[in-house]
């Protein structure tokens, strides 16, 4: 299918879902989930500093970081909107101790799993760094209609059904991928629609900056502190010394290695 710059991410979808005579519209309405609660997180988002969102809960993630307010936040947002349209039978979320089982009702037949970190990098809102969210959407391998079960979760990378990231900065963008190819959508927040403006993404061959946290450099292995010293040595040939990027929140680190190369 060849993109059209500028169409709403919900048209997009549509045409995608054409591409595939045996599609179903399940997965379509599953990433419209993903779409709304972006939204709210993103409302929620604009508002910290002005609105009691920001700061601690008091209490730990299951990875043993303080759980900020923003991450509860989003991921009961990611919750709902996700448990709302009957096509997820369970979320896997950083910030649950258990993944989470989504009872059917006797109507419904969900068939996917989500795994997700609701808002990567919350502890850097406080001083207005850009955060974001990182999602991934399996089949179930357990029998439909059933409870959900651990094994639909540890599945491999190349099960991925799609997979994707909303980075919240200076603009807010969706950027997702069912395999075929990568895609950007920006929100509009005038009207609140993501509109494509990233078709097709691919990294550049070659980059100009390197990202890593160098704060750990005693701890890297010898093959990775050589690189690193080539990375800084001065080449003109190569142009080198690259610059240092690195924001320390996973998403922002990412994307803007997607869109600039590394």
């Amino acid at each position: 299918m060849q993109s059209q710059k500028g169409i709403t991410l919900g048209e997009f979808i549509i045409r995608q879902q054409a591409d595939f005579p045996h599609a179903t519209g399940e997965l379509s309405s599953l990433l419209a989930s993903i779409r709304l609660a972006a939204k709210i997180v993103n409302r929620e988002i604009n508002q910290a500093g002005i609105s009691d969102i920001l700061g601690s809960t008091g209490q730990d993630n299951i990875q043993g970081e303080e759980q900020q307010k923003l991450d509860w936040f989003a991921n009961e947002r990611f919750k709902a909107a996700l448990a709302a349209r009957g096509e997820v039978c369970g979320l896997a979320s950083e910030e649950e101790e258990n993944f989470v089982s989504f009872e059917p009702l006797p109507e419904q037949r969900s068939k996917y799993v989500v795994l997700m970190d609701p808002l990567d990098g919350s502890s850097n809102i406080d001083v207005n760094v850009s955060v974001g969210t990182i999602f991934s959407i399996y089949r179930r391998v357990t029998p439909v209609g059933t409870p959900v079960q651990l094994a639909d979760f540890l599945q491999p990378g190349h099960r991925q059904v799609a997979a994707g990231y909303i980075i919240y900065g200076s603009s807010t963008m969706l950027v997702y991928s069912t395999g075929q190819g990568v895609n950007g959508f920006t929100l509009d927040p005038s009207i609140g629609c993501f509109y494509l403006s990233h078709p097709e993404i691919r990294i550049p061959a070659s980059g100009r900056t390197y990202s890593v946290n160098e704060g750990n450099y005693l701890k890297f292995p010898a093959g990775v502190k050589h690189y690193l010293k080539y990375c800084q040595a001065e080449d003109e040939a190569s142009s080198r010394p690259y610059t240092s990027r690195y924001i320390g929140s996973l998403v922002s680190d990412f994307h803007r290695n997607l869109l600039k190369g590394a």
